[in-house]
């Protein structure tokens, strides 16, 4: 992977851009970024072809059907977190997956198909693999703030919109959950070929499915618009000049818990926010440059907040996978052994 320091403004701008919108077109970002439509294409491919940018459109949760997901914690045997990671990364069903510090060695996202009735049995085989030591989970009750409300506002930030072209403020409510009756098996290939590569063209996709560039692009607009499909643009947070990316679970009075989601959600610093059953408490991703901003966030806007109680935090030193996708980059970063080609089917 080509090394992070250099990249500079524009190849910054072009990834926010990205994060933003990973299907706009080069000349939509072009004008974004204020360059060159030849200049953008040029820097924007060579982005994902060296591996720092990698996009995927994946269905939206609740495509499937009903699904609850769970925060798990875990502890490995010393030497293999590599290991249980990777056979982690491997399950479909692990949503987020991140090497950390702190109490536990590994932090992920565990979606499970059916509702939480299915937990039992889909953990039975997970905590079976070898090196894991303990296994805690806890389930996540409500999300308020999602990757996508953050890059709207990075993207606005990077972008210096004026106020009166700044975009939506975060939404703190999930969109409607998207149905299964919203897909069938064409939509189901169609959204298999993006996932490979999540800025195919349309008439790309059309001729790998025997199908016509028009018809591609009007099953994946119907499905855009009723949000059954997440566009993910994976890149790592030093591309992003973000030095720090931190988990926190931070203890909140009860009677406080909406009112500390609302004024959390509304920092550019935090990515994700959720309420989790255990101990009233809020699960935040906080991405900074540096340290020492992460302590200015703590010190100066959560420990003053109304009602936060405490926290416990985990800085997140790699991470694997996100929106069910794999990072192209975490193999090569730690020498780990390339994937299998259907690992991650």
């Amino acid at each position: 992977m080509k090394a992070l320091d250099t990249l500079d403004e524009l190849d910054r701008k072009i990834i926010v851009a990205l994060q933003h919108d990973g299907r706009a077109s080069w000349t939509a970002i072009a004008d974004m970024v204020g360059s060159s439509t030849a200049t953008v294409a040029r820097r924007g491919q060579q982005l994902v072809a060296d591996g720092i940018v990698r996009i995927a459109v994946v269905p939206a949760l609740g495509s499937s059907g009903q699904v609850d997901s769970f925060l798990v914690r875990l502890n490995c045997r010393p030497g293999t977190q590599l290991d249980v990671a990777a056979a982690l990364v491997a399950h479909a069903d692990v949503r987020f997956l991140t090497l950390v510090t702190g109490q536990y060695d590994i932090i992920a996202e565990l979606v499970v198909s059916g509702g939480a009735a299915h937990y039992p049995t889909l953990i039975q085989s997970l905590q079976s693999i070898a090196g894991i030591r303990r296994w805690r989970s806890d389930i996540i009750m409500h999300v308020y703030k999602v990757r996508h409300d953050w890059s709207r506002q990075l993207f606005a930030e990077t972008m210096r919109l004026p106020d009166a072209l700044e975009v939506e403020k975060t939404s703190l409510v999930d969109p409607e959950w998207c149905e299964p009756a919203h897909f069938d098996d064409a939509d189901r290939r169609l959204l298999a070929e993006l996932r490979a590569d999540g800025r195919a063209s349309f008439q790309t996709v059309g001729d790998r499915m025997g199908m016509n560039e028009s018809s591609v692009r009007r099953r994946f607009d119907r499905l855009r618009s009723k949000g059954c499909v997440d566009i993910l643009t994976l890149v790592p947070a030093a591309a992003l000049g973000m030095g720090a990316e931190t988990l926190l679970l931070v203890r909140v009075a009860p009677d406080r818990l909406q009112a500390v989601a609302q004024a959390l959600s509304e920092y550019p610093a935090v990515r994700y926010l959720a309420a989790i059953l255990d101990d009233n408490s809020l699960f935040c991703e906080v991405i900074t440059p540096s340290v020492a901003e992460l302590n200015e966030f703590i010190s100066r806007t959560l420990a003053l907040l109304d009602g936060v109680e405490g926290w416990t935090g985990a800085m997140e030193l790699l991470y694997l996978k996100r929106g069910f996708v794999e990072t192209p980059w975490w193999r090569t970063q730690v020498g780990y052994p390339a994937k299998p080609d259907a690992v991650d089917a």
